[in-house]
């Protein structure tokens, strides 16, 4: 899909990806995106997380309220090398460090560490993100100011595979429950496929004559809060080559933030841009994106 809905207006995540004429092997990545406050402005980082044969690595963005990258770092796939160690780069006559250290850190089937791991970013001294359950060793070794925490997590997007049932989880709110979702669809054989929405095993979403409803959107309630589901499985049920589905769900913190999906009838999907994720006038308000780009497996 070239633009795939804007479910949110113009506040939201405009999502796409280059995944179309990529192959799935090489698609083993995440990115998440922040919203932090640099020098009393407000900035985007992201941090993508990725795997190949090469081994792991990831990468730090950071964008200011423009769009305009002020700087990008890439931590190349480790296979052979030290997984820790630091980068230093000029922002705009400032510093900006980053740290990480991946020695000990565990991991799941995804490239995002789960335990055992740290990456911190200091600007002008002052910790601006830090990730992973090192905090100690983290604050020891940047000597950073530790300030309340400005960085807000607004964005995720990640490639998920299965056959009939895909999974993933995924927290809604800051300090919130980490729920499990589940996606299912069936789509071999069946003259009337349905899709199947579950959080943490209850179902809060069922989608049925899918050849007919294969795009759209609908609302649902987790933790209190309104979450407006868009999804898109053209691909899978009249694609000619192995594609992919792309789901996308968006908190809505009132009534007046639900927004309706306007989905372009070409589904090719360019790369992901985060233009629309942020706006320093339209930040209020704004809650949470998650967006699965879901692969099956053949």
């Amino acid at each position: 899909m070239r633009d795939f809905p804007s479910c949110f207006g113009e506040n939201g995540v405009q999502v796409a990806d280059s995944s179309s004429s990529t192959s799935k092997n090489a698609q083993n990545l995440v990115t998440c995106v922040y919203r932090s406050r640099l020098r009393g402005r407000f900035c985007l980082i992201t941090i993508t997380w990725s795997k190949n044969l090469m081994g792991q690595g990831f990468s730090v963005g950071i964008d200011d309220s423009t769009n305009q990258c002020l700087c990008k770092v890439d931590i190349k796939p480790w296979l052979f090398s030290k997984r820790k160690g630091s980068k230093s780069l000029e922002v705009e006559t400032s510093k900006v460090d980053i740290y990480w250290d991946l020695s000990s850190a565990k991991f799941g089937s995804g490239p995002e560490p789960l335990e055992g791991y740290y990456l911190a970013i200091v600007f002008d001294k002052e910790m601006v993100l830090q990730l992973g359950d090192l905090r100690k060793e983290a604050c020891k070794k940047t000597n950073a100011i530790i300030l309340p925490s400005n960085s807000i997590f607004i964005a995720k997007r990640e490639h998920i595979y299965g056959k009939r049932v895909f999974g993933t989880k995924a927290q809604f709110c800051d300090n919130g429950q980490i729920h499990a979702i589940t996606i299912e669809c069936d789509t071999i054989g069946l003259s009337d496929p349905s899709l199947l929405i579950r959080i943490d095993s209850k179902t809060v979403m069922q989608v049925k004559r899918l050849k007919w409803k294969f795009r759209g959107n609908q609302t649902i309630l987790v933790d209190g809060l309104a979450v407006e589901v868009c999804w898109d499985v053209h691909n899978w049920l009249f694609g000619t080559t192995p594609g992919n589905a792309v789901f996308m769900f968006q908190t809505c913190l009132s009534a007046e933030k639900l927004w309706s999906c306007h989905v372009p009838s070409d589904s090719s999907l360019l790369p992901w841009s985060c233009s629309q994720i942020f706006q320093e006038s339209q930040l209020q308000g704004l809650g949470f994106s998650l967006i699965l780009y879901a692969w099956k497996n053949e």
